[in-house]
């Protein structure tokens, strides 16, 4: 569907969509609309602000609570010197986040938010205050503070499309700024301050996330520059710090002239500048809809926001626009003198179709300039990010490992379950041909020893530690992660190579990829503290001993294990009486080709010269270790894609660890242990490498043929058991 719309169907959309404005424009600033706007009485300004803001929202459809302050007892965090006894305690009230919990995103769009601020702006009077929207609900136990700082309109409304999904991890306010309001930037600098100082005098271990979008994003850098010593995260879209570089500038001061009559032509205008329309009107629209419906739905969402988008004139009067101009240019000369002092850490969203602003270049300036930030690129966005289709918030904090609850990011306490918005987008959408095209078959071994499809003789209560081979590339990570999440709805923590986290990785233009997404699904640095505090807390733990030495292999070394000599993972389970599953997989020679590997680049002068430099900043994990293992030069073999075959994936009997206590000391029965797992994951990969030859579906034709005569759901067989 999104190629269809990028391609031809695109360019006529948008025409159509141009053409309905100019006619809903003419409409508007007819001689007989003038006259009906003339002809309203002004409302009489507001006896409680506060009670009014308040009362004249609550029948609306996206009421809006102003943010009282309740504290929450603070709890005091483990000591870092020692390893923790972390137990889970559930306390009354406390929020549990499950495996695929429903986080709300998609069930609102941008008509919403023109709906929203429309009642917002009614009557509006008094001075910049704070709210937070009633749609969020009760965050989990310790959340963070969200303070959205919003762009030039002030409304505060910007984050309505998140605020589902955000008020689950976060507790939020909005500043909304009045459209007659004509406090200064400073001033608004010392409203958002007095807030942050009030909240981090009562808790001052909970970190205090700025959240600006646009001229939002000056006053949240501004306020970080001035208060160094408060925990704050920044998180800036599209800040108007290079505001003074807008392709607009020029037009500017041609709206100071514009007769007051054809004011109302503006929003139109800025419509096609501040953001794209199909991904504005894309915003809500399931997108597992067949094309038809999908079309229908967009066609649908285009034409009823077209009258909403008068509004804006309601919102940035004639008046208020002017003002809002000289406050932009204020604000990024103001904010720009003092980005030196920023020390809080800062993720920056920049669009690459923002035509108000030159975002993606500031974006490569602020990651250069700022100490500790990271950016993402969205290079088919508009200026108007939180508004588009694609771009989930939450899932963007959490995959470029922001969000935290303490002064320190904890990477297990902080880690938060993927959410079923995000296991659609990766799975559904993002990996949906790789899966078809490898069409992966699981099997598991029962306690009696007899193999069944799927994963039924995997335990479903952990601890669990599931040890195998290290595929090429991971490449077949993805399916198994998926598996895990569809049958036994648990997440799969894998240990993971520090240098995937490695800030080295980081870069102006980086999109939101495949590594971000690590993060949502369990990705952990392997470590033996990370391990050990995930089999205490009762996790599924996924290890692969031969780490980065199988994962980079060698030509010829498909499916051999390099494993180091001792037995320590045997033991660490044993202390915690977690089950230990080993399991097999194959399927990368059906399709990859190896083309150059670790010992063909070292004999290139330059690439060798390359791979040595790339290897100084990262860090050997097993350096101490003896043997081939400990030979992990971080090296990225070539390979070619072959015609797809197949993965195969079989998990060997469970074995226990529960009651064997005298594995701690006794260090051959670990060895014995350890070596009985080796043997089992080589029987089992030896054992699909047989069994496969006996599948009639194992060729990509064979599966595409059963798929057309029984369609795309139905279970594809495989070998007889």
């Amino acid at each position: 569907m999104r190629s269809y719309l990028v391609g031809r169907g695109l360019s006529f959309t948008k025409t159509l969509f141009t053409f309905f404005c100019l006619l809903q424009a003419t409409r508007h600033y007819s001689p007989h609309t003038t006259a009906a706007f003339a002809s309203l009485s002004p409302i009489p300004p507001l006896r409680s602000t506060t009670h009014n803001f308040n009362s004249r929202c609550t029948h609306r459809t996206f009421a809006l609570n102003y943010a009282s302050k309740t504290e929450e007892p603070e709890t005091s965090r483990p000591d870092k010197r020692a390893i923790p006894v972390e137990k889970k305690v559930e306390k009354p009230g406390e929020i549990e986040l499950e495996v695929l919990y429903d986080d709300g995103f998609g069930s609102l769009s941008v008509n919403d938010y023109f709906r929203a601020a429309k009642d917002v702006v009614r009557d509006d009077g008094g001075p910049p205050r704070w709210f937070s929207p009633v749609e969020c609900s009760k965050p989990v136990n310790n959340a963070p503070l969200l303070l959205f700082l919003p762009g030039s309109d002030g409304v505060g409304l910007g984050l309505i499309l998140h605020h589902k999904s955000l008020g689950k991890v976060f507790e939020i306010r909005c500043l909304h700024i009045p459209v007659k309001d004509r406090t200064s930037f400073e001033g608004l600098i010392h409203i958002v301050e007095k807030c942050i100082k009030s909240e981090h005098s009562v808790r001052p271990n909970r970190p205090i996330f700025l959240l600006g979008d646009s001229f939002g994003g000056c006053l949240a850098l501004a306020v970080a520059a001035r208060n160094p010593k408060v925990d704050l995260v920044l998180v800036l879209v599209n800040p108007a710090t290079s505001f003074d570089k807008s392709p607009l500038q020029p037009l500017f001061p041609l709206l100071e002239n514009l007769p007051s009559n054809l004011h109302v032509t503006v929003p139109y205008m800025l419509s096609f500048v501040m953001g794209d329309p199909i991904k504005m009107a894309m915003a809500g629209i399931k997108e597992d809809r067949p094309s038809p419906q999908t079309i229908e739905k967009l066609s649908n969402a285009l034409t009823s926001m077209l009258p909403l988008l008068s509004e804006l004139a309601e919102i940035i009067p004639r008046e208020t626009l002017l003002w809002k101009l000289k406050l932009l240019k204020s604000a990024a000369a103001y904010t720009n003198s003092r980005l030196h002092a920023v020390k809080a850490p800062v993720l920056v969203l920049t669009s690459g179709k923002d035509n108000l602003l030159p975002s993606a270049d500031e974006g490569d300036r602020l990651f250069s300039t700022l100490k500790n930030c990271k950016v993402r690129h969205f290079k088919d966005n508009g200026h108007t990010l939180l508004l588009e289709d694609g771009v989930n918030l939450l899932t963007v904090i959490k995959g470029t490992g922001m969000y935290r609850r303490s002064r320190r990011r904890d990477v297990i306490m902080d880690h938060l379950p993927p959410t079923k918005s995000e296991y659609n987008k990766t799975f559904i959408q993002g990996e949906r041909w790789f899966s078809l095209a490898t069409s992966p078959v699981y099997f598991s071994t029962l306690p009696s020893g007899e193999i069944v499809r799927g994963l039924e003789g995997v335990p479903k209560k952990g601890p669990v530690l599931l040890v195998s081979y290290h595929m090429l590339w991971g490449l077949d990570l993805s399916m198994l992660y998926k598996q895990f999440l569809d049958e036994i709805k648990v997440t799969l923590f894998g240990m993971a190579h520090p240098v995937i986290f490695s800030p080295g990785a980081e870069s102006s233009r980086r999109q939101f990829t495949h590594y971000d997404s690590l993060y949502l699904f369990g990705g952990i640095p392997v470590s033996p503290v990370n391990m050990y505090r995930l089999l205490q807390r009762g996790s599924f733990v996924l290890l692969f001993p031969g780490g980065a030495r199988e994962a980079l292999h060698r030509k010829g070394e498909e499916y051999k294990l390099f494993w180091p000599k001792q037995p320590e993972f045997v033991r660490m389970a044993a202390r915690f009486g977690a089950t230990i599953v080993p399991y097999g997989v194959v399927g990368e020679d059906d399709l990859t080709q190896m083309v150059l590997d670790y010992d063909d680049q070292k004999k290139i002068p330059f690439v060798r010269d390359w791979v040595e430099d790339m290897n100084k900043d990262f860090q050997n994990i097993r350096s101490n270790l003896d043997g081939e293992v400990a030979d992990q030069e971080i090296c990225l073999p070539f390979f070619l894609p072959k015609v797809p075959g197949r993965f195969y994936y079989l998990f060997g009997k469970p074995i226990e660890t529960k009651g064997k206590e005298v594995l701690l000391q006794d260090r051959e029965n670990a060895m014995a242990m350890y070596s009985q797992i080796k043997l089992e994951v080589e029987g089992l990969i030896s054992y699909l490498k047989k069994k496969r030859e006996e599948d009639p579906y194992r060729s990509i034709a064979q599966r595409a043929l059963f798929r057309a005569t029984w369609g795309p759901s139905a279970q594809i067989p495989t070998f007889e058991l």
